[in-house]
């Protein structure tokens, strides 16, 4: 049962990130990425800009407006119109436009010879009345290069939680953490592996356990988490007066104590073993990724790197307003806004990095409870320290007066009776003849 904090069944071997997480993590992120950037983005551009400067119901009645083949928009006469919309989807052309409305969020390069207009290959061209004269450069490599990084890492992320210990990413982070957050309680708390183990371990296997095994284990939590308090009051409760065959064990641990546990050491050692115990159910079940995330961040993640994330936050709204600064310039052209987008991507990502982090930061302890915890340390330290002077000044006490004579008696008919004996006055002659014997031989073997 002592290893028992170590493991949980032949399941529970502790993982290291191996070379296979990172190859498959980084598989899942070029997929995603691949998704994301390549149909992703253009799809969703076109479903937000579209509407909002596509002609409206007015206009419509004036000119044309035909889907061609891809990602690709554009305005036409009436006739053209109804004329390309018997032909399906077709591949757009300088002849079939009149310039004055064109969405094209494809990959297809543009001529103003073939098409009527200029385009490049990473580009997003758009072209509306109510955004200007100008026709709109959106380049999605600069603007949405970083935010469809971080959504790939995310979904990579979020998949590997669901996969084997031993190959998913995430996986082996959430198994590690189990064992790490309950060596952290053993640490905070004194109780020893199989008493952690009983703490931590899941309702329904808690039930499975031999009832007086854990009962020995609630008994020592128990007697462990006596207050002074209650000591200097008198109101100490013994725990068969609570406990006896017909108590529920999975109850009384839960609240009785964890309630004890709480009041004893914090909140936050009673949060530690209320996450470690859903850990263990994610450990059993990966579909409870819930519980398994919750575990990282709230006890390893957010401790670690709660600071790194608030300054990434605070150096990206750095970059974002030099960005702004420049765009006020006008170094930064309004027909090429794609730096802006950069910027206001990279806030974005490290703004919802850190409102993530935030969520899962546990609560700090009521001061309060802090400073009556503190009080009743000191308060035990006190008294050791007067039960100790009191010991002294006894001590002191029998040297100095009429029982120094007494000691002092003891110690020299003490050390005569050992010189007087005729077995220390032997044991100690055989001693020294050896070691005459010993130096003789020595000395003939040098000769």
């Amino acid at each position: 049962m002592a290893k028992a904090i170590y493991s949980n069944g032949a399941e529970s071997t502790k993982k290291k990130i191996g070379a296979q997480h990172g190859l498959i993590m980084g598989v899942l992120v070029a997929l995603f990425f691949s998704m994301i950037f390549l149909v992703a983005i253009p799809q969703g551009l076109s479903s937000f800009i579209l509407p909002l400067f596509k002609p409206d119901g007015e206009m419509m009645q004036k000119i044309g407006f035909v889907k061609f083949d891809g990602l690709v928009w554009a305005s036409t006469t009436k006739e053209k119109a109804e004329n390309l919309s018997g032909q399906g989807e077709v591949e757009i052309k300088k002849d079939y436009i009149n310039k004055e409305y064109v969405f094209d969020f494809s990959r297809g390069v543009r001529t103003e010879e073939e098409s009527g207009y200029v385009k490049g290959t990473w580009e997003f061209y758009i072209k509306a009345p109510a955004l200007g004269e100008h026709p709109i450069y959106l380049e999605p490599w600069i603007g949405f290069l970083l935010v469809s990084l971080a959504f790939s890492a995310l979904l990579a992320g979020f998949v590997t939680m669901f996969f084997p210990s031993g190959i998913g990413y995430m996986a082996a982070l959430f198994d590690r953490q189990i064992d790490n957050t309950q060596i952290k309680i053993r640490l905070q708390t004194g109780f020893s592996d199989d008493v952690v183990h009983i703490l931590t371990l899941p309702d329904d296997k808690l039930e499975d356990m031999d009832r007086r095994e854990v009962e020995r284990a609630l008994r020592r939590v128990w007697e462990r988490t006596v207050s002074d308090a209650e000591v200097s009051a008198r109101q100490a409760i013994n725990f068969d007066e609570l406990f006896d065959d017909d108590t529920d064990i999975v109850m009384f641990r839960n609240e009785a104590i964890y309630s004890r546990i709480k009041e004893f050491f914090s909140d936050f050692v009673v949060k530690e073993i209320e996450d470690t115990k859903n850990g263990l159910l994610w450990r059993r079940n990966h579909l409870k990724w819930g519980k398994g995330l919750r575990l990282y961040m709230s006890h390893h993640f957010t401790e670690k790197y709660a600071n790194n994330v608030t300054g990434l936050a605070y150096g990206g709204a750095a970059v974002l307003i030099v960005a702004i600064g420049i765009r006020g310039l006008k170094l930064i052209p309004a027909a090429r806004p794609s730096w802006i987008l950069l910027a206001i991507g990279l806030e974005f990502v490290m703004l919802g990095l850190m409102a993530f982090t935030l969520f899962y930061t546990e609560e700090e302890e009521r001061m309060d409870k802090m400073l009556k915890k503190m009080e009743d340390a000191n308060r035990s330290q006190l008294e050791t320290l007067k039960g100790q002077q009191e010991d002294i000044h006894q001590l002191s006490t029998a040297l100095v007066g009429q029982t120094s004579q007494i000691i002092k008696t003891r110690v020299e008919n003490a050390i005569s009776d050992y010189m007087t004996s005729g077995d220390h006055v032997q044991k100690m002659v055989a001693e020294e003849i050896a070691q005459k014997i010993i130096f003789g031989v020595r000395q003939a073997e040098k000769k």
